[in-house]
């Protein structure tokens, strides 16, 4: 639950009329009858079927940290050495859409440092100076030329870094020791991160870099907004190793990035955006819920297992999308290779939360419900581009199914959908989408548009416990509320490795609660 939505404060305002009227039994009679109705009315317009179940979200809400945060001095930082990536680097046909995207917004909880503040403060500055002369854009700003083309200027403008304290928050309170499941994610983590609500185009004036340094009892955050134009989720957490690495004090880097742009997706054409730019394609101000939900090693291998042994591939039965290739998220036979691969264990996640969060809904069983998954374009072309490639080099693949047959079917039958249309997506369907793109230059469509779709984001391959500064690798990875709605997931490794896997889901009110008790999903979270 978002306490902070309006629709909250409003429903939260009727505890205390009674407060505010006159001691008169007349008045007080009519206000308790006002109160009363107003209440039932809040409770249904919230998704809560029952005063009990409002009451238990606020018994949970109530224990909720405060989001206060104190802001104690703000900087910008420079790059140690000069850009000699002057003067610019063109955006790609993959970095311009995401310029109706928010910044993205990622950070980790770290062990209290054996430094001082002054001293930590110090070293972070100077760290992150120097990982900056290694990614070079990051410094720089975003600019329009006169033909309309997209640039990031690598001038060395600097970058903003946030010195916060929130001395009253511990890290028992922000990640609590026992089920991660059984508690939403505290909303003050919001406040660990700069930017918030920042569409990407706003770094033709704003820092494409923020790092926020809050200190905690105990602890540390290190949050970091990036420009989602400029960055994707792979040269993100490439970064955010280095500036670790560099904290470390090492002498050099073990990840240089790659600018080279001489790939399928440099491309002439043109996005036309209106003048003062774009606006976000989705409201962020909806209520909603954010969870954690934790799957073990061998949780997903009893997934996938489940997924393997009820599969026949050989049986499957080709979409009516376009004669040859695939179209509107429908995968054809002609359009793949001989499938011998089995379905991954990721696959196999992601199905089971697809049925579930379907189910959750309770949607019309003639419904078409929508998996979107953004997939690294790295590996998939031909010849393959260097897998440090710095910039966004991403696609989304929509695979469609109508909710009746996802649901009367068996898991294996939506894993085996969403693991051939990532199998079809090799370097031919990467070009044709580039070439598509081109023909219609737009934005990328990030929301929920028809309340049946679910967008996965991120990935359990990124490194992001790796973010060792020095004193211990992370405790936790959290994220701010950037590019988030009923329906976003974002998949992180489970702190433990070895193939666990952390889903940060957020979903409307109704929606958790419904998922929350969907035996089938839950038997697999700890």
């Amino acid at each position: 639950m978002n306490p902070s939505a309006p629709v909250h404060k409003l429903s939260l305002s009727l505890y205390i009329i009674p407060s505010q009227v006159p001691k008169c039994s007349i008045l007080r009679f009519y206000s308790k009858i006002l109160i009363t109705h107003s209440l039932v009315a809040a409770h249904y317009y919230l998704g809560f079927h029952s005063r009990e179940e409002h009451n238990h979200w606020k018994k949970g809400r109530d224990k909720m940290p405060t989001t206060a945060v104190h802001v104690v001095s703000k900087c910008t930082v420079y790059p140690e050495s000069k850009s000699a990536l002057f003067p610019s680097l063109k955006l790609s046909v993959s970095d311009l859409p995401m310029l109706s995207c928010q910044y993205i917004q990622k950070g980790v909880l770290l062990s209290q440092p054996p430094l001082d503040a002054a001293s930590l403060l110090s070293l972070l500055k100077l760290s992150l100076s120097k990982a900056l002369s290694h990614f070079p854009p990051l410094a720089g700003r975003l600019h329009t030329d006169p033909h309309g083309h997209v640039h990031i200027l690598c001038n060395d403008a600097g970058v903003d870094f946030v010195h916060a304290k929130a001395l009253h928050l511990s890290l028992p309170t922000l990640v609590p020791s026992d089920q991660l499941h059984l508690h939403d994610i505290p909303p003050c983590f919001r406040k660990f991160f700069q930017f918030d609500h920042t569409l990407s185009y706003a770094g033709h004036h704003k820092p494409l870099l923020a790092v926020q340094v809050t200190e905690l009892n105990g602890g540390l955050f290190i949050g970091c907004t990036m420009n989602h134009a400029v960055v994707d989720g792979t040269s993100f957490w490439n970064f955010f190793n280095t500036f670790a690495e560099a904290c470390r004090g090492a002498k050099r880097i073990s990840k240089s990035p790659n600018f080279c742009r001489e790939t399928v997706f440099t491309s002439p054409a043109v996005l036309q955006l209106p003048a003062g730019g774009p606006s976000a394609t989705f409201s962020g101000d909806e209520p909603s819920r954010e969870k954690i939900f934790h799957f073990s090693r061998e949780a997903v291998l009893q997934l996938k297992l489940r997924t393997n042994k009820t599969c026949k591939m050989g049986s499957w039965v080709a979409g009516d999308g376009e004669k040859g290739g695939r179209t509107n998220g429908k995968v054809t036979r002609k359009s793949l290779k001989p499938a011998t691969d089995e379905i991954s264990s990721f696959q196999s996640l992601c199905a089971q939360l697809w049925r579930s969060v379907t189910r959750a809904r309770n949607l019309d069983g003639n419904r078409r419900t929508t998996f979107r998954m953004a997939v690294n374009c790295r590996h998939r072309l031909e010849p393959r581009v260097d897998p440090l490639y710095f910039g966004n080099l991403i696609q989304s693949i929509p695979t469609v199914a109508c909710v009746e047959e996802l649901l009367g079917n068996d898991l294996s039958w939506g894993a085996d959908r969403l693991h051939r249309n990532v199998l079809a997506h090799d370097d031919a369907t990467v070009r044709r989408g580039v070439e598509e793109w081109e023909s219609n230059p737009r934005l990328f469509p990030l929301g929920n548009f028809d309340g049946a779709m679910i967008t996965m984001g991120s990935s359990p391959r990124f490194p992001m416990y790796d973010n060792d500064f020095g004193w211990g690798r992370p405790i936790a990875v959290r994220s701010g509320r950037a590019n988030k709605f009923d329906g976003k997931i974002s998949a992180f490794p489970g702190r433990e490795g070895n193939g666990s896997v952390d889903l940060e889901v957020v979903l409307a009110p109704e929606t958790m609660a419904a998922l929350e008790k969907d035996v089938e999903f839950m038997q697999y979270v700890s």
